[in-house]
This record gives C-alpha cells, structure tokens and sequence, in this order.
C-alpha cells in the first residue's frame, strides 16, 4: 500500500476565531499588504460576528503614534462600517455597530498631540470629514428611528454614546447638532418595553444637551423646553426612577442599614428571657471596616450619568417636573420615581465627602431639588398631605436621622436628606459650595412654609440642633475659611436669614408652642458661640449689610439672634438673682422663662428675610461643566461594562 501524500500537523494548543486573525492583520504596523482596499477582506470582516475583547486588546497595543500610521486601515474601517449600518443588511450591519462602539471607544481615549486634527485623521481624513461624518449621524439616527429590533437601535446608540463621550472636546460632537437625534431618540423611548431600556437614550440625549450649551443655543435643550408628549415623558421618569433605585441598591450591597425590626426573639431578650427564644438564623459576616470604605469610594456607579438629563429636563419642562413629582408608584420597584430619587440623593450626599466626583453628583441632586423648590406650584405638591411617600433614607453612619414608620411629604424627607448632608460632610477643610447648595434649600422650604402658614409635621428640634451645631461648627474652625473667599458670604447669607426667620416667624410653621420654646431654649444654649460668630464674621457680615437692598430688614439677621439670645440670658440671670432658680437650673426650668418673657421681647420688622434669588445657570456654569465632565467619563465606563 503505498503511503498517503498528505502529512498530519500538530493539533494546535487553543484555536484562534478567523477574526481575531484579522484585526491583527489589519493593525499589524509593519504589515505592507494592503488589505484596506481589498472588498473580499471587508466583506468576510463584518459578515463575522466580533470578538469585542481582542479588538479593544488589540487597540489597546496601539499608541496614538501607530493610529496615524495606520490611518489608511483606520479611515477605510469606519467608512466601511458605517457604509454597513447606512445599507441595513443583517447580520453585517449588527456586527459593523458592534465594531463601531469598540472601536470609537478605544481610538477616542487615546491622548493625541492634537486631538481634533488626529483623530478627524484617524477617522476620516481632513478631506472627506464632512462627507464621512454627515453620513454616519445619517445612518446612526435611521437606525435608531426605524432600525428594526430594538436590540439593533441600542447598538446604534451605543455607537452615539461612543462618540459623544470620546469626543466631547472636540468638533465631532457637532455633527450631531446638525442631524438631530431628539425625534429619533424619543421614538425608540416610546417603543422600549421596560424602564431599564430608557436609561442609554436619556443618558446620550443628557450629554447632547450639554454639549457646548454656553456657547451657543444647544438645540437639544431648546427641544426640550418644547416638548410636551406626556407618555415619553412617564416612560422617562419611570426609567429614571428605575436607574435611581439600582444606584442606591449599590450603596446598600456594601452595607445594609435597615433598622432590625420587632421580633419574637428581641422581645424576649429584652425581658431577660432569651433561653425562651427560638433559635437566631445566623447572620452573614459583616464587611471590615477597610472593605467598607473601599467600597463606598467608588460610588455612586456610573449609572448615576443619567441625572445630567435629569436636570436639563427639570429646568426646562415643567410638564416633566409636574409628572416627576405625581408619577404613581412602580409595581417592579414598589417605589415612585420620585422617592427613588430621593432615596439615592441622601446616599449620594451622606457619602459625598468621599470623593469630589460623590460630592458633584450630591450638587446635581440639590440642584434639581433648588429648580423644583422654587417654582411655588411644585413646591406645593412636594407639601401635599394627601400624598405622602415611603422614602428610604441612608441610615449607615452616625448620627442616625429618626427612623419614621409612617409616609409623609416630600419635604419632610427633603428636610432630612439636607440635615444628613450638614452632619455628615463636616471637615476642617469644609466644601463651601456643598454647603451653599445645602443651606439654600433650607432658606428656601423655610421660607416657603412661612409664606404659606404651612404647619409642616416634622422633628424641628433636629433642625434646630442642626443649624446652631453647624453655626458652633464655624466658630470654632474659622482659621480654616480664607477672609478674602468669596464664597464665605454666600454661605453665611442663608443659613443666618433661615435661623432669623425661624426666630421671627416660627409661629407660622411650627405645630405648637412647646416646639416655638424649643427653638429658643437652644438659641439661648448658643448665645457665646453668637458673639464668637459675629467676631469671627465681622468683614463678611458688614459686606452683608452693605448688600441688603433698601426695601430689605434694617437689621441684620445675627444682631436678631443676638438680642433674642442676649434677652432670655438677662431673664434667666434675673430669675436666678432673685433665688427663683438654682445654680444649674433645669430646662424645664428655662422653658418657664422663655415662655414669660415672651411678654417683654420686641423683635423688629424682619421683612426681606423670606427673599432670595431665582436660580440662574449661568452662574453655575462653572459647576456644570465639570458635572458634565464626570458624566461623560462615566459614560465610558457605563459602555465598558456593557461590553
């Protein structure tokens, strides 16, 4: 038998998908075999299905240098995918937006020596930019409009969501001004099925909204002040409040704070009859202290991007705000929209000194909160006895707001996340702006409830506590704060115009007069910290009054709380002079004072301390833009993770 002319090879160790082998025959930089211009190679690239692993590694290995070099491979590979999403023809298509998403988010990061002129060159060339860019926003907004499955019109906005945040910086972002996704984008929430699908449309369409919207008039935004499809907008809201939930869900993986509730066993302990007791299921260990600050570090997820469109939406569209505010609860999440948000707003700010990206995203959240106080209807809503709310509120490090079993207003659970935010975030080194945004809103729902006599049930001790801590606060740590900061006087406005109009007004909100003489028993506690604070202040309070208009108080909101301090501290030495108190009188003893002298207090006209100013973005221009900056870096990682 003669033997067989065919020789048997070695059976290779692993297996190699063909295109792996050619997304290294494509980059390969020493390669001299011109496959860009071959038909035959792109017609088997994109009729395999990607392996997106390989090609980012294989991306990875390429610095901005070989880019260049390589810019014949890179040009033809984003015109000719773009040319297979443009034609609609499965399965090439799918794989082209798969190899665009990759690819646009590895070439992007790269740090070019300059990065508009080099990547336009990576991409398309200075020639056939235009050509080549009007039609990729072309293709990527018909895919999404009217791409077919709704799996394939995510992958086109992934493709966008790619672009956007790679190149942010620079022109590209422009061409999807010109060719505008908003009506696309709308249609695709409209046909999603589920909540979760809203979050990558809303969070591309709160990138575009921001793009350069301080330069020029952002046409996104001007769609948003214009539109009014009320089922768009309940299917955005009942998305957003779906990625809130999953957001704050992370906060509680790395430590679970809900309150043990009333079970057979304590009971039984706590009457020294613990034998008696079934046995206890026994619990999971308990994270170390290190894994725990580990793990809050890097929170909140990058999901947390999509409150940038939130807060485009809130300032711009008030049918939003109205249906944010009443949109019913979730039957998946058992949660409205509304205390989902809520709920991870006082995460967000009870963690916000851990990070200055946890401390802008706790800004953001107040600022949605400002928008919304501000405008006297939706205020109301947020004070609505009749629709009170179950809000989860962030319990995990001391001190622990009350534990509330019943559903209350919005605002009162408003009123707590800002006491958390004062309690939680004080440093030696305080984060002024966090602070103004925070006092702000006090000012404001203070001012709010005086205006309408609104008798707000709530625990106003703790607020007061609050409030006259923080001030004890700034006494003593006033080396830290530079006297030529401007931003000290912002701080200072609100937060003494809050105390004065508490003071002067309280009667107005509070429930009872025992919570009136509570306020002034612990003004009375402050009184040496006062005069310390006004000492401590002098220059900032004396360009405060210098700044108070004519028709406002002619007294300033510290010399009221000082006469008011300076009165019941007569009275009670007074008392104790004549032998009607002791040494160490108690407080139930002061209380008696506080309510006698209310006869022989005289508190001038306060009038202007319930006024503020409106919100204006520009003024926050500064803030914004750096919000945007997070959002945008994690886009890129909310892509990478969805790769």
């Amino acid at each position: 038998m003669e033997p067989s002319p065919l020789t048997q090879q070695a059976r290779p160790s692993s297996f190699q998908p063909k295109i792996v082998r050619l997304y290294e025959d494509l980059f390969a930089v020493d390669n001299e075999e011109d496959l860009a211009g071959s038909d035959g190679f792109w017609g088997e690239f994109f009729l395999l299905r990607p392996d997106k692993v390989p090609l980012e590694k294989q991306l990875e290995t390429l610095s901005p240098e070989d880019l260049l070099s390589l810019q014949n491979e890179t040009q033809q590979l984003f015109k000719r995918a773009v040319h297979c999403v443009r034609l609609g023809k499965s399965p090439s298509d799918e794989h082209a937006l798969d190899t665009l998403t990759v690819f646009l988010g590895s070439v992007l990061t790269k740090r070019y020596t300059n990065p508009s002129a080099d990547i336009i060159t990576v991409l398309a060339g200075l020639d056939d930019v235009d050509a080549v860019f009007y039609e990729f926003a072309n293709a990527i907004e018909g895919t999404i409009r009217a791409g077919g499955p709704l799996e394939d019109r995510t992958k086109a906005i992934d493709v966008a969501l790619s672009l956007t945040s790679g190149a942010y910086q620079t022109s590209l972002v422009s061409f999807f001004t010109h060719r505008d996704l908003f009506p696309a984008l709308m249609k695709y929430i409209n046909d999603s099925e589920v909540p979760e699908q809203v979050f990558k449309p809303f969070l591309l369409l709160g990138l575009l909204a921001n793009y350069n919207k301080f330069e020029f008039r952002n046409p996104y935004r001007l769609r948003l002040e214009d539109f009014v499809n009320e089922s768009a907008i309940v299917k955005i809201i009942q998305g957003l409040g779906v990625s809130c939930s999953q957001s704050r869900d992370y906060y509680v993986a790395v430590q679970e704070d809900i309150a043990e509730g009333w079970t057979l066993s304590n009971a039984l302990a706590y009457l020294s009859l613990g034998l008696l007791a079934p046995a206890k299921v026994p619990m999971p260990a308990l994270p170390k202290a290190d894994e725990i600050k580990e793990g809050f570090a890097i929170l909140p997820n990058p999901s947390a991007a999509v409150l940038l469109g939130a807060y485009d939406f809130t300032i711009a569209n008030k049918v939003f705000c109205s249906h944010f505010l009443t949109c019913p609860v979730n039957p998946r999440t058992g949660e409205a929209p509304l205390s989902a948000f809520l709920s991870f707003t006082s995460y967000t700010l009870h963690h916000a000194y851990r990070s200055p990206r946890a401390t802008l995203y706790g800004q953001l959240d107040l600022l949605i909160l400002r928008v919304i106080i501000e405008d006297l209807i939706l205020c109301k809503v947020l004070f609505n006895l009749e629709a009170p709310l179950s809000i989860r509120l962030c319990r995990q490090r001391q001190p622990l707001l009350p534990a509330t079993a019943k559903p209350r207003p919005a605002a009162a659970t408003i009123l707590d996340i800002l006491v958390d935010t004062i309690n939680h975030n004080l440093r030696r080194n305080l984060d002024l702006p966090l602070y103004i945004c925070t006092l702000n809103l006090v000012h404001r729902l203070l001012s709010y409830v005086t205006l309408t006599r609104t008798k707000l049930s709530y625990h106003w001790s703790l607020l007061w506590q609050t409030l006259l801590s923080f001030l004890r606060f700034l006494s003593t740590y006033t080396a830290s704060f530079s006297s030529q900061d401007p931003d000290v006087i912002l701080l200072i406005k609100p937060f003494l115009a809050s105390l004065a109009l508490a003071v002067t007004a309280g009667d107005t909100f509070l429930p009872d007069p025992a919570a009136y003489d509570d306020l002034f028993y612990k003004l009375v506690e402050t009184g040496e910290y006062l005069a310390r604070f006004k000492k401590a202040f002098e220059p900032h309070l004396t360009q405060l009054e210098a700044n108070t208009s004519p028709n406002g108080s002619t007294t300033a909101p510290i010399d009221i709380l000082l006469q008011v301090a300076t009165h019941y501290h007569d009275l009670v030495e007074e008392e104790k002079g004549k032998g009607r108190l002791g040494v160490n009188a108690s407080p139930r003893e002061v209380s008696k004072v506080i309510r006698a002298g209310y006869e022989t207090l005289r508190l001038p006209a306060m009038d202007g301390l319930d006024r503020w100013d409106r919100f204006r973005e520009g003024e926050e221009r500064s803030l914004l833009k750096r919000i945007a900056r997070v959002a945008v870096d994690d886009t890129k990682r909310v892509l990478g993770v969805s790769r």
